[in-house]
């Protein structure tokens, strides 16, 4: 009687438990319900980054450039922005995104089959596979607006002496052999990110170091501009360029707290380093100005400000304030001497100092992300190991940027040619490429 009262009591427990183990194994099985909160915030960070680049990255070098060329400048952005939204529906999220390769995605999810779920028949658009909580849809858009402002970035080199259509043939290409390819590699799931694991919260390989190397080279194969050294080339509007940095500033939250993926710590975390940096930087690299020349100029302001929140790109996940305050300093410091005393002595024409920022910038940042990470905020431990790491990463970065922008730069140059004639280029890109002038006196 014993043995069949606990051979009862054993049925009875197991009778019990196995509806418990089917739910479990259902619930596991069963989606993550969408985080309206997580959502949200991922939406606004998509909208400011793309507010980045329009209107803030097109207003800040629009400023810089003179008055005949403004024009020429909003129309390159704009111009980036349709050409990467066909290539990122086509084949740049797939190639980003898919597959398990060590350098390029895989072409699974071309023309963004899969965004709405694996079923073809139907679709769901609270489908999520990348972001728990967050639908798919989400993050190939805000995924879109990092490949806009990256090739955008680039414009700054090359401003007033590059053909329209040779600036988008050369973004395409560049696109293909140089973005996608890195987006994959540190975020994608290949090699920078998962075989090596160097860290990059951001961008500051994928986005700053990729164009402002690359931006370095197109210049120099381009040549100065007419008159280079010769006559004075002043920013036609610091007000513009003014409004353009608050703008950058502003979206760049979206930049760095929407990497976080989420409305949580990591981003408010993120979302404070990225202030310091910025502040900082600034502020640093006007003293130094003023340190100098006694004249702290709204142009160093600027500069300083968008250094800092370049250096700070890579490591605003990873580091602590005061990290962000070293980050800050130093974007005040070295991309200073990049963008003053470096170019003058090398002798290039980066016509608005996107290499002295974004390149300098990019591998300060990402070299200093591995020496300050605070595991306790992301998992990541600074040290001489990560540093390593870092710095192999940004060997990567550097020699493939350069080698496939000189093999980009020459395959356009021998087809439809790089720049306008002499002529165009002293009467000005506004009117001799687009038919119109930013101002009516």
């Amino acid at each position: 009687m014993t043995r069949i009262l606990k051979m009862v009591s054993v049925c009875g427990l197991l009778a019990l438990i196995s509806p418990l183990s089917a739910q479990e194994a259902a619930a596991a099985e069963a989606p993550v319900p969408i985080s309206a909160g997580d959502t949200a915030w991922m939406l606004t960070s998509t909208a400011l980054v793309l507010f980045m680049t329009l209107p803030g990255l097109a207003l800040f070098y629009g400023g810089l450039v003179r008055r005949k060329n403004v024009l020429s400048v909003l129309a390159q952005c704009l111009g980036i922005a349709g050409l990467t939204a066909g290539l990122w529906w086509a084949v740049g999220y797939s190639l980003s995104f898919s597959g398990d390769g060590q350098f390029i995605g895989n072409l699974d999810m071309a023309f963004l089959k899969g965004i709405y779920g694996p079923d073809p028949g139907k679709i769901d658009i609270n489908y999520s596979s990348t972001l728990a909580g967050v639908p798919e849809t989400v993050w190939v858009m805000f995924q879109y607006t990092f490949a806009v402002i990256t090739p955008a970035l680039i414009v700054g080199a090359i401003a007033e002496r590059m053909k329209y259509a040779a600036v988008l043939a050369f973004v395409t290409g560049w696109l293909l052999l140089v973005y996608f390819p890195f987006a994959h590699m540190v975020w994608g799931g290949g090699y920078i990110g998962e075989t090596l694991g160097a860290i990059d919260f951001a961008g500051g390989l994928v986005v700053h170091m990729s164009s402002g190397y690359s931006a370095l080279v197109l210049a120099i194969i381009l040549g100065p501009r007419l008159g280079y050294g010769k006559e004075k080339m002043a920013p036609h509007s610091m007000v513009l360029c003014m409004i353009g940095t608050a703008i950058l500033w502003v979206g760049w939250y979206g930049f760095n707290a929407g990497s976080a993926g989420a409305a949580d710590g990591l981003a408010g975390s993120a979302f404070l380093t990225t202030t310091l940096a910025a502040a900082i930087g600034g502020f640093v690299w006007a003293g130094l100005e003023y340190f100098i020349k006694k004249q702290p100029s709204v142009l160093g302001f600027c500069s300083g400000i968008v250094a800092g929140l370049v250096v700070i790109t890579p490591a605003a996940g990873f580091v602590s304030a005061n990290g962000a305050i070293l980050c800050g300093i130093a974007a005040g410091v070295i991309p200073f001497f990049a963008v003053v005393y470096l170019k003058k002595w090398i002798g290039y024409d980066d016509a608005l100092d996107t290499f002295g920022v974004h390149a300098v910038g990019g591998t300060v940042g990402t070299l200093l992300t591995g020496l300050l990470a605070v595991e306790d905020i992301n998992g990541a431990a600074g040290g001489m190991a990560l540093l390593g790491k870092q710095f192999i990463s940004v060997i990567i970065v550097l020699v493939w940027s350069v080698v496939a922008t000189i093999i980009i730069a020459y395959v356009v140059k021998a087809t439809i040619g790089l720049r306008p004639t002499p002529e165009v280029e002293t009467t000005g890109l506004d009117i001799s490429e687009h038919g119109e002038e930013g101002y009516v006196d």
